[in-house]
């Protein structure tokens, strides 16, 4: 609602510094950086030392069919001989709260996998005793989902997240027992702690007509994520709690991605950010969520989440995605540049 915001949220104000609008943070400030560094060049006569492609795509939110997905299906030639695509949600400033600013950079997401389920009993009165309930088996499957208690999985960019936050906290890097050392990390965990599991929450759900009617069929909607080399896993524990009378389905699904830590691109990326925040810590994180990254992978690309953002301490980031009076400083969007100008001139 527009009258939530402080300023509209589609005029794009920029009020004290700070630009505020509907995508400042997701992901406009990525697109406005990116073009500031091709204006630059032009400007400058500058040719990069490789061919960039560079793709605004829509429907990220949703399916991609209609953006990423179109463009990988329908027009990969012009994407060929790309090897590595950067994108949104990496190398922004995470501040601790003891002083250390923590740039992490996006190598890796995990996989989507939005599910339908459908229990069916036999309809009749509400006053009846109906043992065949539609709504009371889907109820029951849905409790099992939403209590489990997913068994950890570590994939290498997770390992190296923890070995590198660690290190920076001179804490022993101890993944026999995962969760103490990330109640150790305090505030830094928060980058690691949604991507050492996978996970499946449910957030709709859908039954009946009538108060005094048992419907014959009730459907709930299910938010699953699973890391990479974790979907087979997932799959058979969705079997396991749904049990014999709640069907599933995925009503869309998307790959987890894992790309290398150890590559000549994620090390010019880090000595980007590290060039202009000589302060700062660069580590990588695995994505809870995904982005067009799961499109382009399908074309051979390696994704990456680099959209440098220098930010203030107390600037929540993360929370402000999709939410009221989404705003980015101009600062940040000036760092950004100069962060991707320098990593675009030698990738």
């Amino acid at each position: 609602e527009a009258a939530d915001w402080s300023v509209h949220p589609f005029s794009g104000e920029v009020r004290d510094g700070v630009v505020w609008g509907r995508g400042a943070v997701d992901m406009k400030n990525m697109d406005a950086m990116i073009l500031a560094v091709v204006r630059g060049w032009t400007r400058q006569g500058v040719r990069p030392r490789r061919d960039l492609v560079i793709a605004f795509s829509a429907d990220e939110e949703a399916s991609a069919v209609d953006g990423s997905g179109f463009l990988a299906d329908e027009h990969p030639e012009l994407f060929e001989r790309c090897t590595e695509g950067i994108s949104e949600s990496g190398a922004f400033t995470f501040h601790d709260g003891a002083g250390r600013q923590i740039y992490p950079i996006a190598a890796g997401e995990r996989g989507t996998g939005w599910l339908r389920l459908t229990a069916r009993g036999r309809a009749g009165h509400g006053s009846k005793v109906n043992k065949e309930n539609a709504v009371t088996r889907l109820a029951a499957a849905v409790t099992r989902i939403g209590e489990h208690e997913w068994p950890l999985r570590l994939t290498p960019t997770v390992r190296a997240a923890l070995a590198e936050l660690a290190a920076l906290y001179g804490i022993e890097t101890d993944l026999s027992d995962v969760d103490r050392l990330l109640e150790k990390l305090g505030p830094a965990a928060k980058l690691v702690e949604a991507t050492v599991r996978n996970s499946a929450n449910p957030t709709m759900l859908e039954a009946g007509y009538k108060l005094n009617v048992i419907p014959g069929e009730a459907v709930a909607y299910v938010d699953g994520r699973y890391l990479p080399g974790g979907e087979d896993e997932f799959r058979a524990t969705l079997d396991q709690l749904t049990g014999p009378d709640v069907d599933w389905e995925f009503s869309h699904r998307e790959v987890a991605l894992q790309a290398p830590v150890d590559s000549p691109t994620y090390a010019r990326m880090r000595a980007a950010v590290e060039e202009f925040a000589p302060e700062g810590h660069v580590v990588p994180y695995c994505m809870s969520g995904g982005t067009d990254a799961k499109q382009f992978s399908r074309l051979g690309i390696t994704g990456y989440g680099f959209a440098p953002l220098k930010l203030p301490e107390g600037f929540d980031y993360q929370a402000l995605f999709h939410g009221v009076d989404e705003r980015v400083p101009v600062e940040a969007l000036h760092f950004g540049v100069r962060v991707l100008d320098r990593f675009l001139r030698t990738a």
